[in-house]
Formats: C-alpha cells, sequence, structure tokens
C-alpha cells in the first residue's frame, strides 16, 4: 500500500470511507466487525461508522482475507481515506506486508519502513527486535524507541508480543488475536498507559460519563471493566471533588466533549437558520379533552391494537389536515444564487413530515413521506417504526433528509412549551406542550380539562403573521375537536 491508498497488488484491494449520504464529508469509525486475517463474503457487514446523520453499516464490495485495518475505531476522517485492504485470492499464498500504514488522517506514516530484504532485520519474526533496533510487526518496522506504547499483542501460538511504538498520532493498528477470538490487554495494563480491556455498552457508558477507562480498576480476575467498575469510579471522582471543594483545594471541575457527529450537524444547522431565516413563534392553548377522550375509545378498536396512539400521533394528524388550508406552512425559500436575482418560493403538493426524537446520539428527526396521505392508525405505525429506528441507531441518512415540515414533542418532557428552531430548507415547525389538568371554562362554567400548549414557528420571509396565525388555530381547532376533521 503506498500513501494514496491505491493497492500494491493487483490481489489487495482498498476500500475507502465512502459518502454515505448527501454530500457528507468526513465520519467516525465506531468499530471493526472484522479482524486482520477474517475471511470476508461480499455484502457482509465489515465495520459500523457514524456520520453526522446516522450509524451506518458498511458492507464488503470485495470477498477475500481482510488484509489490513487502517484507521482504529473512534476516529474520524474525511470520505475517500483507505480504511481496510482486503487480500482477493487468498489461496494464492501469503502476501508482503504493507511497507506503510495509513492513518486516521489519510496520511501514510512518515516514518521510513524496512522491506524484508533490507538490512539486519530481514526475516524478523513479528515482535523480534532486529539488529537496528526497530520491531517487526504485521505492518513493517517501527523504531524501538519510540514513546508511544501500544497493546501488547498475540501471535497465532498465544504468546504475548511486545507492544511497538507508532511512529504518528494513529496508524495502522492489528487486533490481538488469540485463536480466532479478538482480545484486548488487561485492564492492569491498562493503568500504565496501554488500552483497557471492556465491552462496548461498558465503553459507552464510560465516555457519557465522563470516565477514562485507563484509570478504571477492574474488580475482576480477568482484567475486565465492568459496569459497576465504571459506577464506582464515578462515585469516587463524585466524593474527591466534594471534598476538594471542602476543604478549599482546586481539582478538574469540568469536562470536555468534542462537537462532532449528529451534535456537529445539528449545531450548524441550527446556527444557519437561526440566521437566515427571520424567525416569529406564536402561542396557543387548547383544550385537548375531547381527542384524549376519543384516543381511549380508539385504543379498543382492533385496528389500532398493534400501535400506539400517542398525543404526538393526534398532533401530526392535525398537521397534515391544516397545511390543506394555508400550504405557506409546508414551503421553501429558495434564494437565487446571482445577486440581484429572482427568489422563489417553492410550495411543496407533499408533505415529509419530520418527527424529533431525542436519543442517545442526539437529536435526531427521522421523517415520514407523503405523511399527508397516511390515516390515524397509518401515521401511528411510522412513527413507531421510525423513532424505533432513531433510538437504536440504525435510522440511515435518507430517512432523515428531504422533510418539508417538522414537529417536536417537547411535551414528553414535561414542559409546557418551546420557541423551536426551523429545520434548513422548511418554512414552520410545531413544538406540542405537555398535557396536564387545569382549570377551563366550559359552556361558563369552571371545569378541570386536559390543556396542552402548541408553538408554532414560521420564515417570516414566507409565511406572514394571518397565515400563521390561521394554520396554528386550525392544528388547537383540530385536536379541541376533532370531528371538524371531517370540514377539512
Amino acid at each position: 500500500m503506498n500513501a494514496t491508498g491505491t493497492a500494491t497488488s493487483a490481489r489487495l484491494q482498498t476500500f475507502s470511507m465512502p459518502d454515505a449520504g448527501e454530500g457528507l464529508t468526513e465520519a467516525e469509525v465506531l468499530n471493526w466487525r472484522v479482524a486482520v486475517g477474517d475471511l470476508l463474503t461480499v455484502n457482509q457487514v465489515m465495520v459500523e461508522i457514524e456520520t453526522a446523520k446516522a450509524a451506518v453499516e458498511l458492507p464488503s464490495p470485495f470477498a477475500g482475507r481482510v488484509h489490513a485495518l487502517l484507521v482504529e475505531p473512534g476516529v474520524t476522517v474525511q470520505v475517500g481515506t483507505p480504511i481496510i485492504t482486503v487480500d482477493t485470492d487468498p489461496s494464492a499464498g501469503a502476501l508482503e506486508p504493507p511497507p506503510a500504514a495509513t492513518g486516521g488522517n489519510g496520511v501514510a506514516n512518515a516514518e521510513p519502513q524496512a522491506s524484508p530484504g533490507e538490512g539486519s532485520g530481514a526475516g524478523a519474526k513479528i515482535g523480534e527486535v532486529s539488529a537496528d533496533g526497530r520491531i517487526a510487526t504485521l505492518v513493517g518496522y517501527t523504531s524501538a524507541g519510540a514513546s508511544t506504547a501500544r497493546r501488547p499483542r498475540r501471535g497465532a501460538s498465544g504468546a504475548v508480543l511486545e507492544p511497538t511504538a507508532m511512529p504518528s498520532p494513529v496508524t495502522c493498528t492489528v487486533p490481538a488475536v488469540v485463536g480466532d477470538q479478538e482480545r484486548e490487554p488487561t485492564a492492569a495494563a491498562s493503568l500504565s498507559g496501554r488500552a483497557p480491556l471492556a465491552a462496548p455498552p461498558v465503553r459507552k457508558l464510560a465516555k457519557d460519563l465522563g470516565i477514562e477507562l485507563g484509570t478504571v480498576r477492574s474488580g475482576r480476575a480477568d482484567g475486565v471493566i465492568s459496569r459497576s467498575d465504571v459506577e464506582n469510579a464515578v462515585a469516587a471522582k463524585t466524593t474527591g471533588a466534594a471534598a476538594a471543594t471542602s476543604v478549599g483545594t482546586s481539582g478538574p471541575r469540568e469536562r470536555r466533549i468534542p462537537v462532532k457527529g449528529v451534535r456537529k450537524m445539528t449545531a450548524a444547522a441550527m446556527v444557519a437558520s437561526a440566521f437566515t431565516a427571520p424567525h416569529v413563534t406564536e402561542f396557543l392553548t387548547v383544550d385537548v379533552t375531547p381527542m384524549m377522550e376519543l384516543r381511549q375509545r380508539l385504543r379498543r378498536r382492533p385496528e389500532f391494537a398493534d400501535v400506539t396512539l400517542s398525543p404526538l400521533t393526534f398532533a401530526a394528524r392535525a398537521v397534515c389536515l391544516a397545511a390543506r388550508r394555508t400550504p405557506e406552512v409546508n414551503s421553501a425559500f429558495e434564494a437565487s444564487p446571482e445577486v440581484g436575482g429572482q427568489d422563489h418560493i417553492v410550495l411543496k403538493e407533499f408533505i415529509n413530515l419530520g418527527i424529533a426524537a431525542a436519543t442517545p446520539r442526539g437529536l435526531l428527526v427521522p421523517v415520514i413521506r407523503d405523511a399527508d396521505r397516511l390515516d390515524l392508525a397509518g401515521m401511528a405505525a411510522a412513527m413507531r417504526d421510525l423513532t424505533a429506528a432513531a433510538r437504536a441507531g440504525t435510522t440511515t441518512p435518507a430517512q432523515m433528509s428531504g422533510g418539508t415540515f417538522s414537529i417536536t414533542n417537547v411535551g414528553v418532557f414535561g414542559v409546557d412549551t418551546g420557541t423551536p428552531i426551523i429545520n434548513p430548507g422548511e418554512s414552520a415547525i410545531v413544538a406540542l406542550g405537555s398535557i396536564k389538568d387545569a382549570p377551563w371554562v366550559v359552556d361558563g362554567h369552571l371545569a378541570v380539562r386536559k390543556v396542552c400548549q402548541l408553538s408554532l414557528s414560521f420564515d417570516h420571509r414566507v409565511v406572514d403573521g394571518q397565515q400563521g396565525s390561521q394554520f396554528l388555530a386550525d392544528v388547537g381547532a383540530l385536536l379541541s375537536d376533532p370531528g371538524l376533521a371531517l370540514a377539512f
């Protein structure tokens, strides 16, 4: 493999980080599903990546044996960066190791590499130190005196190999293998600067809690870090911080979280929307007691037996109906690319409804396509499937693009209302607040009713105040009297 990631043999095929959807420029390698030496079949999932929109599993376009993994898990690389090489004819015999490994930044390592026939290191076994002071590895030779320690590795026989020193911050690494099973080093080694041993869910827990796994001691004999070990580390950290504060000493009281993936895209999109579209937000308080009563009746019908009829389902259906009378809310402002050119308002004859969903990866907005064609049961089923996929991290970039109108349910968190920011490329968004018992005047008498607040943010370049008010009033009327749907 040369510095550009081009195959050096007709047998070797390089797979580069693809554009997972809609012009994304980078992605993070979450975890490898294969190891060096594994046999691959066409369309076998080999790696899971995370883009700014979704976690995506990438299948292999080649059949053969994994020759090298070029990017470590947790590293973000640009689209087009080589990430894996595959030997497409493993039966033809062993291949020479690649002379250089491409790091996570897409640049080949600068350390000179010796060929198998050069110098006193020729013919050295993996892990042996040659006469010139370098260590033979599966990816060539590296300096034995470099300062960056790597995890210990095991050969096919199970013998522990010395950790290699890496010439650049991100280089090609080969997972340790014992038989057919990939192994991590012991947790005791993690305290000396080597990679700790923990299952992926435990790693994620530690990341979410701001705990470095390398500082956690395992309570198990095999050195594997468990959830309880991480939780104990959090408790110790909290206790230590409180004690430091009580005696007036200083200590680490901040955490730095990299802005990447979904959070990075969300931040950029919200800034672009807030400072491009002139936002106007209106509010409406609605008595939704009739809607809640209808919900109870519909739950007993067989066509709704397998779906969840949430208030958000009714709100989504009401939005689609109300948009028929105020189509401007389901449109987009298209600015001319030329100075002084003709701008346009693009009215959409369909509604691709975005449903904001809070997930462990951040806020996602999967899209129900042609939502205006769905009845209430169809809307409920579509929302169930999309939100489940979003929370499981299996939503594709295509399922989160092309929205024309969005709705967010802040009420699920007990919030009364809010001022949502319009998604770029759209002209309006509705927020549904929590539904609570409240005093309400009904036919001149005070009664306790189910009440919620709606808010509508719209782009004033596209939607006038009269149009926005009419749309919000229509949505409220449909929720307070669902029978009005017959008149829309």
